[in-house]
């Protein structure tokens, strides 16, 4: 019998912080994009041949990391306090590991993606518009030094 084969959907997700203020809001965002890795190369043109040149992988370059969710107050939200102390407070505290799971129907781990060295880069708040009824979104853009792809199946 061959084996079958689906799809991951990429609706069912969560991200944990490892921060000490975090609490259970915390790991609830409408959309995560960025995590993307590119190597950048060098060419070299090498003496007396001109028919072609060397291009060579130099290093790796990460994200940024764009999260959004619904606005949350500082009480309701360890991430939003962290926010607030980076930006109104210049207290700059990098957290060590960023953990994003695709979860399963059962809600378990399928794939993780790990970042390292995670610092806000920006925090932006949505359009305030009173003809619309929509839920006011802010956007954390966080920057990476490191990713980590694991399959958890």
């Amino acid at each position: 019998m061959a084996d079958s084969f689906y799809q991951n959907v990429n609706f069912h997700f969560r991200v944990n912080f490892t921060l000490d203020t975090a609490k259970a809001v915390d790991i609830r965002f409408q959309s995560v994009t960025g995590l993307d890795s590119t190597i950048d190369t060098e060419t070299i043109r090498e003496g007396g041949e001109n028919r072609f040149e060397h291009v060579i992988p130099t290093r790796r370059k990460y994200g940024p990391l764009v999260l959004k969710r619904g606005l949350l107050g500082p009480g309701a939200s360890g991430l939003t306090t962290w926010l607030k102390r980076t930006f109104d407070e210049e207290k700059y505290q990098p957290l060590s590991t960023v953990h994003i799971y695709l979860l399963d129907e059962q809600h378990k781990p399928l794939l993780q993606w790990t970042i390292n060295n995670v610092w806000p880069r920006s925090w932006k708040i949505g359009e305030l518009n009173a003809e619309r009824g929509e839920v006011l979104l802010e956007t954390l853009e966080l920057n990476y030094n490191r990713l980590l792809f694991t399959d958890k199946g």
